[in-house]
């Protein structure tokens, strides 16, 4: 099983490509092909048949997918892109993982 480090919901920033410097929210997230697909970016034409009578076919932009490595997560604290780093939490009597913010001014944990 293969880990991402961006999860559904989160706000990214890509940073290569033909989309580089768009943010946008992650819709989905594909971690056995290690792809993300992020709004309004890497929009690519679809062409579309009508499938019923009186429905109109042609053409549709759509999202395509962009691997994983080509974006950043931004935090939702400091606004900013940048790497993310891992820390334990207790909640209780459960330790759980949460992410945290690596900028030196911010240290959000999300």
């Amino acid at each position: 099983m293969n880990k991402l480090h961006v999860k559904k919901g989160d706000t990214v920033l890509v940073i290569s490509g033909a989309s580089k410097g768009l943010k946008g929210k992650v819709l989905e997230v594909s971690p056995k092909e290690g792809k993300v697909i992020v709004e309004k970016a890497n929009m690519v034409i679809k062409h579309v048949k009508p499938r019923r009578q009186g429905e109109a076919g042609g053409r549709i932009e759509a999202e395509g997918a962009l691997y994983a490595s080509k974006v950043q997560v931004v935090c939702p604290r400091c606004k900013t892109a940048g790497r993310m780093g891992h820390t334990y939490v207790m909640e209780g009597d459960k330790k759980i993982a949460k992410r945290v913010c690596k900028n030196k001014d911010c240290g959000e944990i999300f």
